[in-house]
């Protein structure tokens, strides 16, 4: 075991709130897309993605990747928007093996619905209470606390190859 020495009430001040917000922001955003548009926040995330790839389509393991999934979840939540029609599966060209998960019509139709609440919500609960200067600062740091976190995944998959 790490002997590693307690938070400062500095840290503290930042670890409790930052914890609130990592429990409390993530249901209701859920909430929100569960209440508005019968698709979760998962399910949201997926179609934001296959929209902003090139022709709207991605590989299972590239999809798994950028929004931070396993791969056997993904290929879960990926099943699911397929029987809802929202995104179609098919071979990729060139692995046979491999699948692509693309945006169908009724996909894109869900997620420009399912936008602007989740714009109002993200507004509501984060960007109304800081200043322009404050989400210039935050942008950063919470890049660099994302790529942390990512760290530790990567050495693991790294080390079980």
């Amino acid at each position: 075991m790490l002997n590693r020495a307690p938070l400062t009430s500095a840290e503290q001040a930042v670890w409790r709130p930052l914890a609130r917000i990592i429990t409390v922001l993530p249901r209701a955003i859920e909430d929100q897309f569960e209440q508005d548009n019968g698709i979760s926040m998962t399910d949201y995330t997926v179609l934001v993605s296959l929209s902003e790839a090139a022709a709207e389509r991605l590989r299972l393991t590239d999809l798994a990747k950028v929004t931070a999934l396993s791969l056997s979840r993904i290929s879960r939540v990926v099943e699911s928007l397929e029987r809802r029609g929202l995104v179609r599966k098919v071979k990729c060209p060139q692995d046979r093996r491999a699948a692509h998960a693309t945006l169908t019509d009724e996909g894109h139709a869900k997620l420009a619905a399912a936008y602007p609440g989740h714009l109002d919500r993200v507004r509501t609960y984060l960007f109304d209470h800081l200043l322009p200067e404050e989400v210039e600062a935050a942008g950063p740091i919470l890049a660099r606390l994302a790529a942390a976190l990512e760290q530790p995944e990567a050495r693991r998959r790294k080390q079980s190859a």
